[in-house]
């Protein structure tokens, strides 16, 4: 192979002077581009290597742009690139130094390196490219913040910034395009083997329950799991018990690539928009220690559950637990605070509480079916990105509340078109218990004891209602349920029990 140097491309015209010891020029290899673009015109296939990942802005000079842009439309329509088929399509008089461009093609072509080195150089455009965006990014951040208006806020700064360097992080990936199914059946046997390791040999991610798991194989990754019900039902007792048994459990691996991989369990993040994250470690304290969270905020309690309270709060301050409180966040502003999350510790779990106070990423808007559309959209799509499930609780319409059997289903989902549509999963939290108490007869009467054995019966038990799942089976399952602690458990198992003695 011929290795005199190529001709470079002048790009002195229009710079500072080399005196100018401030100036710096953007990271580029003008060589790796001449190379490249030389293995393509003599061999087409070279194109393939590195067309998943190349696109003709990545190159720093605007000829070799030109070039690969042409070459690309030519051999994606079936025909040969070369120095002759593309002269035609490029401008016939302009000078590369003291040779014309057709001259400039053909000494490419001759001098170039083998198809072999292709997808190295390509990588190399590729990544210099991202330095340059990189600088871009850090010089409009500079830029906007000297030259800021008055009603933009530095916090959509940060914002904006936060998701162009994401999106910037995820185009340098070159895991995209078709799979073999030979790696397709190992990532299903990976899958196989992690979840016969993890305690319950489940596929996802334990929520602690049994029988909940047991239907559900655990929470899957990349799904968008809905868990909707009335006021009053125990949705986000039921998430925060969830949260908290993940986080408790979770095991990590450091990865030879220096990232950590969660054996069992899993780090939370946890965006509480209803409640404070004072309120909701009021729930998990009371929840731990077996002391009401009522006597727990009015101060009425004794030194044994001061000190119960004491010895679960510390057991509770290393496990990975990380709440948001923002109230009215948009949908936008909390996919960049998953991804900071997930960058900076970690993320095995993402939980919203709740759909409805979340905001779409535009203006205010009338139709909020619309919004909700919008906002269920993006957080199908953040689970897929994140690779995590995400837990988001939705309220139900007050339709269920004029029916007889007060059982929710997925028509009762308030603008429940998208929700059950975007959704994975779709469970229901029900409790028989709260609707009966309220129906008490006069005492004394035969309704009375009727509906004092019905009341036994329903005690303490709450109802769990998968009402869709893509990847499983539909059904209910039952909990115990402890308002006093707002803690969901499993339920005894008749064939469990203890042997009775009378």
């Amino acid at each position: 192979m011929n290795t005199t140097a190529l001709t470079s491309i002048d790009t002195t015209a229009n710079q500072p002077k080399a005196a100018d010891e401030n100036y710096r020029l953007a990271p580029h290899n003008i060589e790796a581009e001449q190379a490249l673009l030389g293995a393509i015109l003599v061999n087409n296939e070279a194109f393939y290597r590195v067309s998943d990942f190349l696109e003709p802005e990545h190159f720093y000079e605007g000829l070799h742009s030109q070039i690969y842009e042409t070459a690309a439309q030519l051999i994606r329509v079936g025909k040969v690139a070369t120095p002759i088929t593309l002269k035609t399509f490029l401008p016939a008089d302009e000078q590369v130094g003291e040779i014309t461009v057709s001259q400039y093609l053909v000494r490419l072509a001759t001098q170039a390196t083998t198809i072999i080195n292709a997808v190295d150089y390509g990588r190399s455009i590729y990544d210099l490219a991202i330095r340059r965006s990189l600088i871009g990014i850090g010089e409009d951040l500079v830029n906007v913040a000297f030259d800021s208006a008055v009603d933009h806020a530095p916090r959509d700064q940060i914002e904006d910034a936060e998701k162009r360097l994401y999106e910037l992080a995820e185009q340098g990936r070159y895991d995209g395009g078709f799979h073999s199914f030979t790696d397709a059946l190992k990532d299903a046997i990976d899958m196989a083997s992690a979840a016969y390791q993890r305690d319950g040999h489940l596929s996802g991610v334990a929520t602690g329950l049994r029988d909940l798991d047991k239907q559900m194989g655990g929470l899957q990754s990349s799904d968008l799991i809905v868990l909707a019900g009335r006021p009053a039902m125990g949705k986000t007792a039921l998430a925060t018990n969830i949260a908290f048994n993940i986080a408790k459990a979770y095991m990590g691996e450091t990865q030879p690539d220096g990232t950590t991989k969660a054996l069992n369990g899993g780090i939370v993040g946890f965006f509480s928009l209803e409640m404070s994250s004072e309120q909701l470690a009021t729930r998990i304290i009371a929840e731990q220690s077996g002391v009401s969270s009522s006597e727990i905020r009015r101060g009425s309690i004794d030194e044994r559950q001061f000190n119960d309270i004491v010895i679960a709060s510390q057991e509770m301050q290393s496990i990975p637990f990380y709440i948001d409180h923002t109230g009215g966040i948009s949908i936008s502003q909390l996919t960049a605070r998953a991804r900071r999350l997930k960058r900076q510790r970690g993320l095995d779990m993402l939980i919203i509480d709740y759909l409805q106070l979340l905001q779409g990423s535009g203006k205010k808007s009338d139709n909020r079916v619309q919004e909700l559309t919008e906002i269920t959209t993006g957080l199908k799509a953040l689970a897929k990105e994140l690779n995590v499930p995400i837990l988001a609780l939705s309220q139900l319409s007050r339709q269920v509340e004029n029916r007889d059997d007060k059982r929710p289903k997925l028509s009762d989902l308030r603008e429940s078109g998208s929700i059950e549509q975007d959704a994975d999963v779709v469970m229901f939290v029900y409790r028989e218990e709260y609707y009966l108490q309220r129906q008490m007869p006069k005492e004394g009467t035969e309704e009375f004891f009727k509906w004092q054995a019905e009341m036994e019966d329903v005690a303490g038990v709450a109802e769990v209602i998968i009402g869709k799942q893509r990847h499983g089976p539909t059904g209910s399952v039952r909990l115990l349920f402890e308002g006093e602690f707002t803690r969901f458990s499993d339920l005894a198992q008749e064939d469990r029990l203890p042997d009775q003695y009378e």
